[in-house]
Order: C-alpha cells, then structure tokens, then sequence
C-alpha cells in the first residue's frame, strides 16, 4: 500500500520508523531484532536508507590503490524482506549521488518486480569521491530530477524509448523538507520553493528533516501551505540519547538542539540523558498529535530501545 493510503485511510495516529542497512559484510541479525522489536507497535512502513559507492584510495607496497565501493549495500534485500517477512510496507531511499539514471532505472524496475510502491527520492550527501560514471550515462543532480525520473516511469517512459512491453510504474513518491531550511538554501523561503519544484514533479508527500523544537514545523507547513503545497507533511523525529550527539546531531544535520533539551541532557548522568530524549520527544509527539498531524517518523537508525520506551508511554490505540 502506498504511504498516502496509509495516512487517508488511517484511524490513529501513525508512527514509522527508518532504519539503515548493516556495514558492508556485517550480519543482519541485529537488524533483524530491530524489526521485531518495532512489530508490536504496528508501524505501517518502515523507511530503509541507501549508500552509494565512494572511491577509496589505499596506500599498499605496490603503490596507492584505488578501491570502489558501498559500505552499506543491502537496502533493497531488506525491503524485500521488510515487505515478505513482515507485511510492512517498505520504502526505499533513491540517490541522486553515486547513481546513474540507468542504474536508477533498474532499481526502479527490480522494486516493481517485488511489489513495492514506495520510494523516497533524495540528493543524497557527498561525503567523498564517488565512483566514476561510465562515458554516455547520466545522471540526476537534484531531487527534483530524481522525482522527474520516477515520474516518467510511472507514466510508461522509460529511458529508452523503444522498449517492447514496458508497463508503467505505480510508485508513490516522498521527498525530504527541512523546517530549519536546508544548510545550503539562503533562507527558507528560497528552500520552500525548492521543495514546490519537488511536488509538481509529482512528489505525493514531504518527511521532514529532525527537528528537537516543535515551533520550526508548524512554521514549515504554514508555509509550505501559503506557497500552495497541499501534500502531506509528516514531521521526522529523532529521540535524543547520548550527550555526544548534542554535538554531533547539529554537526551532522545541521539542526538546532533547543537549551531546554541541551541544558537537561549535558548536566545528567550518561545513563539518564535516554530518559531525558524520551520525555521530550513524547512531548513532541503529543504536541503534533493535537495539531492534528496524522503521523510521525522516527529515525531509530540502529537501534530501537529508546523508540520503544517512547512507544510504549505515547500508548496510541
């Protein structure tokens, strides 16, 4: 089913949750057990990130060695699994970087194969040197491009036009929001408009960026909503659990960690900041809840301990 299905047709509160795939050779039993530990709360799509390949440069007796690849291969084994195993519906990170529209394609063709209908295209970081594209393959730079892509295989086009029985797609299509603006937009305006280019390309909903103050995503959909965006927009939420990410999480997401939070979390002991995170996400939650905000997505990553203490304190029927 498609996520917008779910949100039309829900009669609660929904909570998803997204998770990333183990390091290149690692075992999946750990993420196996993530799973499970979310079942019970009857999420109803869980969001499985991509990596694409980066160049490695290795210095060996013979000289540098340059060396291609994922460190984090998997993701569409796991939805595959994700959607079999447990009959919930999978959603897959698309990657503007690292990616060709052709390799885009074939993804695209092996998710319709096995019955997945959800994907969420994104830019995607360029954290190092990607591997390199073959002469006469292309590429998508923005999101806006990716959506563009899907939106053509959905409508039967295909890169090559001369296919003998190509059957369009029928994906539904997320795309990212950020309610502290994107790192590199000038201001929110200027990313909102960005963000609008997203859903006339055929984009069916926003999931926002974390964000640790409520007050950022009410401004947000006030206005996306006056710029005429009418999709919905599901708030991301990430449960604070260690004070090394009062660091980290606005190094990395570019993001602001109100001094309520940061002030509790830093004077706690180690083992008390997990309670701290929970407590104020469940805060979060309510708050979104009253403001008739239909679903919330957790980004629990790797590890789903604090999602359930949350979980088990929101008690959504």
């Amino acid at each position: 089913m498609k996520v917008i299905d779910h949100i039309r047709q829900a009669d609660r509160p929904l909570i998803s949750f997204e998770i990333i795939p183990p390091l290149r050779g690692g075992n999946a039993k750990g993420l196996l057990q993530l799973i499970e530990d979310v079942m019970p709360y009857r999420p109803p799509y869980i969001d499985v990130t991509s990596h694409a390949a980066e160049v490695a440069y290795e210095e060996t007796a013979d000289g540098i060695r340059r060396k291609v690849k994922r460190k984090r291969p998997g993701t569409l084994g796991i939805c595959a699994l994700i959607q079999n195993k447990y009959n919930v519906d999978a959603v897959p990170h698309m990657l503007c970087y690292g990616f060709t529209k052709e390799e885009t394609e074939d993804f695209m063709i092996e998710l319709k194969f096995l019955g997945i209908d959800n994907v969420l295209a994104v830019r995607g970081d360029h954290n190092g040197p990607m591997k390199p594209r073959q002469s006469g393959r292309t590429h998508n730079e923005y999101a806006v491009d990716l959506v563009s892509q899907i939106t053509d295989m959905n409508a039967g086009n295909y890169l090559e036009d001369d296919l003998l029985d190509a059957t369009p797609s029928d994906f539904c299509i997320g795309v990212s929001g950020y309610p502290e603006k994107h790192f590199e937009a000038p201001n929110l305006a200027a990313d909102i408009r960005r963000t609008k280019l997203k859903i006339d390309a055929g984009a069916d909903y926003i999931v926002t960026q974390m964000f640790f103050d409520n007050a950022y995503f009410h401004r947000f959909v006030a206005e996306c909503r006056e710029a005429g965006i009418d999709v919905p927009i599901i708030p991301g939420l990430k449960i604070l659990t260690l004070k090394s990410q009062l660091t980290s999480i606005p190094r990395n997401f570019k993001v602001e960690i109100p001094a309520a939070l940061a002030d509790e979390a830093a004077a706690a002991k180690p083992e008390h900041v997990m309670d701290i995170g929970v407590e104020w996400a469940k805060r979060q939650v309510e708050d979104l809840i009253a403001n008739d905000v239909p679903a919330a997505h957790f980004y629990i990553m790797q590890s789903s301990t604090a999602a359930c203490r949350l979980m088990d304190q929101l008690k959504l029927s």
